[in-house]
């Protein structure tokens, strides 16, 4: 899934990232989860997808399916104007537009070396013992 995980002041600033747009993320989440009214259903799962995705993304745990995966329910609050809950720190459209940008970014560039995909699937180092052959001759 993942070319790179640039470590350093590149790493650090993926995180950065990555923790600014599942915070906004969880915190949307949150007041759809919280808020009750007339959508509680719809709210409840918009909610709970949105806080378990912003997680996934800060812990950088699979992290383009998450970011995807917020990425569209975003655009998804965006175009279709789902009712804001009593919180909401998506009442204007370019809070909404900047974290669909930070959040493509992220999509592209990979979750970087501060982050469980790191670990999990980050780079290995190859040990391959000399040929017996070899140093024969």
């Amino acid at each position: 899934m993942f070319t790179t995980f640039p470590g350093g002041w590149p790493g650090l600033g993926l995180l950065l990232l990555r923790v600014a747009v599942a915070a906004m993320a969880a915190i949307q989440g949150a007041g759809y989860l919280f808020s009750g009214g007339d959508h509680g259903f719809v709210w409840s799962i918009v909610g709970l997808s949105g806080v378990i995705l912003s997680v996934s993304l800060a812990a950088g745990f699979l992290t383009p399916i998450a970011s995807g995966l917020l990425g569209v329910g975003t655009a998804c609050i965006l175009l279709t104007q789902l009712p804001s809950p009593g919180f909401s720190v998506f009442d204007t459209k370019p809070p909404v537009i900047l974290v669909l940008v930070i959040n493509t970014a992220i999509i592209f560039v990979g979750p970087g070396a501060f982050s469980l995909d790191s670990r999990l699937f980050g780079r290995r180092e190859i040990i391959i013992p000399p040929s017996s052959s070899l140093s024969k001759h």
